[in-house]
């Protein structure tokens, strides 16, 4: 596959199982749909149960000397695999408007976190620091070591899967480990096949990295609950992460899970509106809203909800939509049907729950209108679900104490936003918000490679990026030395 194209039609449809190309065979398809024509792309394979057994086993026969490589080894693969995204930019972004309704200030924003993201783990096989210390027992002397975990199984997400897959496959590998890697059944190819050019381009050894596409209901429960890999690195809802991290703790395999949001943007009375309406509006559009961190609510006090809702109402009216390769296009296509059906019976309910509909509610085919739902409360079904959708709720408030229990009145402490001029009530209502990440004067869709990044609550465990991630995917080991004949009491 080395010299085909990164196009649609360029022989996707093949397994990378233990560094080889492995055609489909008697094995089941995966029909690779473009979300805005409906029209079929590729066909990949759909991975067994045997197929994942065979990469497990390849990724724990190659992971022991791909560990005992020099450090500059490891990150030169990562280094030559960020070279080979940066070269292939414009058709990586095309792939990702073609198979996962991307518009272009998506697409784009996603190779950039991605490739942060990269950078940052090439840094990583020169970090794995041990330390030395002291003992209590004379002549004794302790080093603790940092070491991979061994093999690492990763669960990607459709949503931005070239940047939500390669978050987890880039550091393993960059620390010494072996990767499985199944990406969402919607988007095999960025989320997946995408990932094994890439890095078999860059020299990774063969086995290090296998892909195995197919339907989380037929491989899903064998990615989890196998005996080998050491952590399971899983995005996605909440209810299947949480099925994830008990198939893994079974097995004694760390769950490293970001999972649903319901994120609010706060709106203080001494809030800059046009400002808050310009995150608003990126926090709630940015990829027709499917996003775990994106604003699932708008918290807006009572002194400034009409100026707020008027503003926004307008900006969501006039976004472009259509067509995610054109480049004025802002709302592009829902993933799939069944996303789009729940998305609209969440406006519908609300409205009939008593919210006013004040712009939007309305698709053509996949592409559902910008919408924005005024009079709502904490309630209702587009507010106190995870509508993953173009949707903007709408709900007043008269307090600071106010705002803060209805922002942690949710399952989910994922990201967050809040807006004030004030500074110190910006802070205090941050600080009283229980989640995991929360932004200040901005909106939640935020991502830096070198920052923590996670949840609270039943919105994950463990964090991504920085160091955070490195102590994810190693583990410590420690070994004491005793240099002179010790005294035991018998």
């Amino acid at each position: 596959m080395m010299d085909l194209p990164l196009t649609p039609d360029s022989g996707w449809n093949s397994l990378y199982l233990a560094g080889e190309w492995t055609d489909s065979g008697d094995r089941g398809t995966i029909a690779v749909e473009n979300p805005y024509t409906r029209e079929k792309i590729a066909t990949v394979p759909a991975g067994t149960e045997a197929d994942v057994d065979r990469a497990y086993e390849a990724a724990a026969e190659a992971q022991r000397s791909w560990a005992d490589q020099p450090p500059q080894r490891r990150a030169g693969v990562v280094t030559a695999a960020l070279e080979f995204v940066r070269s292939h930019r414009e058709e990586i972004t095309e792939l990702l408007a073609l198979e996962s309704g991307s518009t272009q200030v998506k697409g784009e924003a996603e190779l950039q976190t991605a490739r942060g993201m990269m950078q940052q783990a090439a840094s990583y096989p020169f970090r794995m620091e041990g330390q030395h210390a002291e003992s209590v027992i004379p002549g004794k002397e302790h080093i603790v070591e940092r070491n991979p975990v061994g093999v690492v199984g990763v669960i990607s997400p459709w949503n931005f899967p070239l940047h939500l897959s390669m978050r987890a496959v880039a550091p393993a590998i960059a620390t010494g480990n072996a990767v499985v890697l199944k990406p969402a059944s919607n988007t095999p190819i960025t989320g997946g096949l995408l990932l094994a050019r890439i890095f078999e381009e860059a020299g990774v050894p063969e086995g290090v990295l296998s892909v195995v596409p197919g339907q989380g209901s037929e491989i899903g429960d064998a990615i989890a609950g196998h005996e080998i890999p050491r952590v399971l690195a899983f995005t996605g809802s909440t209810e299947i992460g949480q099925r994830v991290a008990t198939q893994a703790a079974e097995n004694c395999a760390l769950p490293a899970l970001e999972l649903g949001g319901n994120n609010v943007h706060v709106v203080t009375e001494n809030a800059d509106v046009g400002r808050a309406v310009d995150g608003g509006v990126f926090g709630s559009f940015l990829h027709q809203g499917q996003a775990c961190i994106s604003i699932n609510r708008h918290l807006v006090h009572e002194d400034v909800y009409d100026d707020y809702v008027g503003m926004l109402t307008d900006r969501a009216a006039n976004l472009p939509t259509g067509d995610p390769t054109d480049g004025d296009t802002i709302i592009g296509p829902i993933i799939d049907e069944t996303q789009r059906d729940q998305i609209l019976a969440y406006v519908d309910e609300t409205v009939d729950e008593g919210a006013t509909l004040e712009t939007g509610g309305d698709h053509d085919e996949l592409v559902v209108e910008p919408t924005v739902l005024s009079d709502a409360d904490n309630d209702m079904a587009a507010a106190c679900n995870e509508h993953f959708g173009p949707v903007a709720p709408v709900i007043p408030y008269s307090s600071d104490g106010e705002a803060i229990e209805l922002a942690n009145d949710t399952i989910h402490g994922l990201s967050g936003s809040v807006h004030s001029e004030d500074l110190e009530q910006a802070r205090t209502l941050a600080d009283g918000i229980e989640t995991g990440m929360i932004h200040i004067n901005d909106q939640p869709i935020n991502d830096e490679p070198h920052v923590p990044f996670g949840g609270m609550k039943q919105s994950g465990l463990g964090r991504y990026n920085g160091e955070s991630i490195l102590d994810e995917l190693t583990t410590t080991k420690w070994i004491s030395v005793q240099r002179e004949s010790r005294e035991y009491p018998f």
